[in-house]
């Protein structure tokens, strides 16, 4: 198959010849592949992918998505095979790894988990905590620790308890 440059370069030198065999030789082609693509062109399915043919296995594949769906992808290609060919299957051991393989590719695309960290917004964000203070006066004290996200600056205040409004005073 050609690149779109070669396709481009063989039917713009038949477009300056209006010769197949002129225009291969200057592409450096066959005459018969002048003569293919400028078919496709006027015909509107010019393109630089190949044809897409029917596979063996193409009506079989909703059954294989099936087995990997309910496995959670842990079925294994030899065992896909078997029951292949229970249900009819006539190709090769081959042509299941390969069809397996793709469906559990895209079945582990679908299913895979993303860690998407919390990303906070400069100074909307305070968080605190809670430490064990000095004994001053006999009572032990708590020491009340906050920060700002996107801060490197710390608040560290002695309170008497974690109660809400000790917490709020501070």
């Amino acid at each position: 198959m050609k690149s779109a440059e070669e396709i481009m370069e063989i039917l713009e030198a038949f477009d300056l010849t209006g010769s197949y065999r002129d225009a291969g030789e200057l592409a450096g082609v066959s005459h018969h592949t002048v003569a293919r693509y400028v078919t496709a062109r006027d015909a509107g399915r010019l393109t630089d992918k190949p044809a897409a043919r029917p596979q063996l296995m193409d009506e079989f594949m909703p059954k294989v998505e099936e087995w990997v769906e309910r496995s959670g992808g842990k079925i294994r290609a030899d065992v896909v095979h078997e029951k292949l060919l229970a249900v009819g299957f006539t190709g090769s051991e081959r042509t299941t790894r390969r069809a397996v393989a793709a469906v559990k590719k895209s079945y582990r695309l679908g299913n895979v988990r993303v860690h998407r960290p919390w990303v906070t917004e400069p100074g909307l964000w305070l968080q605190y905590d809670f430490g064990d203070g000095p004994v001053i006066d006999g009572v032990k004290t708590v020491l009340f620790c906050a920060w700002l996200a996107w801060s490197r600056f710390r608040v560290v205040l002695p309170i008497r308890d974690r109660t809400a409004p000790s917490v709020f005073a501070a």
